[in-house]
């Protein structure tokens, strides 16, 4: 997972055709987070009222980090200050990068398991809610962006 303030966001190309971003300029390079495999898991969901004629989509973006450390724990406060909005690009089991514009930290729970076995973690979620379904990220541009 990649993380950036949409404020970073200085430039973009989105093939509204293809549905992908094709090259995107920073102000600040992304923040990487790893986590272990099958630990993520992203949502979409629409909100369609029509009596009123609104459409827009609910993105939401769980993720399980292992291992809790002050690094992560620092990275994840700065995340949620100010409930900014947040760039956020995560890497499917599929190898596709999804671009989620305007998430915001939504929840963020862990601990310590009660087990030795068990170890510790963090459990966060993003949530976005954007007028347009998830763009893929070309992977091309990916290493210009941290």
């Amino acid at each position: 997972m990649y993380l950036n303030r949409m404020s970073n966001i200085t430039a973009e190309t989105i093939d509204t055709a293809n549905k992908e971003v094709t090259a995107r300029t920073v102000s600040t390079p992304y923040v990487e987070f790893e986590f272990g495999r099958n630990a993520g898991s992203y949502t979409e969901e629409s909100q369609i009222n029509i009596e009123n004629g609104s459409t827009f989509w609910i993105q939401k973006l769980m993720l399980k980090l292992f291992r809790r450390e002050a690094s992560k724990s620092k990275a994840i406060q700065i995340a949620a200050e100010g409930q900014d909005f947040l760039s956020v690009i995560a890497l499917d089991s599929n190898g596709i990068y999804w671009d989620i514009p305007n998430a915001q930290l939504t929840n963020d729970t862990g601990g310590s398991g009660t087990a030795k076995a068990d170890g510790s973690n963090y459990d966060i979620e993003f949530t976005a809610e954007n007028l347009t379904k998830l763009n893929v990220v070309d992977p091309i541009i990916i290493a210009v962006l941290l």
